[in-house]
């Protein structure tokens, strides 16, 4: 086992745990063990389980923006006071008088991308779950805490018509159509719903003064670029994959648009 399998292990036991556990609650209930629909809300609930526990941190993040936003005007003077000057000190002590600041405020220009931070080891780990299930269904092997039973359903299971292990580049033996149709449809919503819930933060955070702070530069990065990874990454992503990241995103610009019209101090 190489250092990165040896890192992704526990977020593959408990990915894997987790939807497992959803699954047999779901089967408890009267939904067929080996359908397809019973594994892709297993997956919807390792989402949720997720999202839930990085309320917290999602919090701290609206906070962060708050800060942010009062700290703009001090960061546009600081701006004015080096425009112009390109050596390599004074690129040194603008760079040690932000840091300050950032310190002072408790914030940094970061903070917005710290959800997603915490939450790619889970999605890297539910890939490697799923990229894995055909083989180890073949090998009579599980995976993390599904064992050779659940690996087997879990391969055969299907949505529409599309194998939840198969993506745009492999079929799996499912309808290439509907394998299709539902992955492009899976990618826009998610692209959709990141380029949203990214533009809904820019909304709350500009101001007329701050439109070139590095702040607002490094939203605009993200605004564009963010849609563009996941909509390229999403051409290889198993549909199971697509359905955890869809939901993600949707519950991301759902949560932002409450979060963020209550956002106001003293809340």
């Amino acid at each position: 086992m190489d250092f990165f399998e040896s890192v992704m292990f526990p977020f593959k036991w408990l990915v894997s745990a987790i939807m497992v556990g959803f699954h047999q609650g779901l089967s408890a209930v009267g939904m067929p063990e080996a359908d397809g629909w019973t594994w892709a809300l297993a997956i919807i609930g390792l989402v949720l389980v997720i999202r839930a526990a990085l309320i917290p941190v999602f919090i701290k993040q609206v906070k962060a923006q708050r800060q942010m936003r009062a700290l703009q005007p001090d960061l546009m003077k600081l701006q004015e006071k080096y425009k112009g000057k390109t050596d390599q000190l004074s690129r040194q002590a603008m760079a040690q008088e932000q840091m300050a600041m950032y310190k002072q405020h408790g914030t940094n220009p970061f903070s917005a991308c710290l959800p997603m931070l915490i939450q790619m080891p889970f999605f890297f780990a539910l890939f490697q779950v799923l990229s894995g299930i055909s083989t180890n269904a073949r090998e009579g092997e599980g995976v993390g805490a599904m064992n050779h039973q659940q690996v087997v359903q879990f391969d055969e299971s299907s949505i529409f018509g599309a194998p939840l292990t198969a993506s745009l580049l492999e079929g799996r033996g499912g309808d290439p159509v509907a394998i299709a149709v539902l992955a492009v449809l899976m990618i826009l919503a998610m692209t959709v719903a990141q380029f949203v819930a990214q533009k809904q933060i820019m909304a709350r955070n500009v101001q007329d003064e701050a439109v070139e702070s590095p702040f607002m530069r490094q939203q605009k990065v993200m605004l564009y670029i963010l849609p563009v990874v996941f909509g390229a990454g999403g051409i290889i992503f198993p549909i199971g994959v697509l359905i955890y990241w869809t939901v993600t995103n949707i519950w991301t610009m759902v949560q932002q648009f409450f979060v963020i019209r209550r956002d106001r101090p003293g809340t």
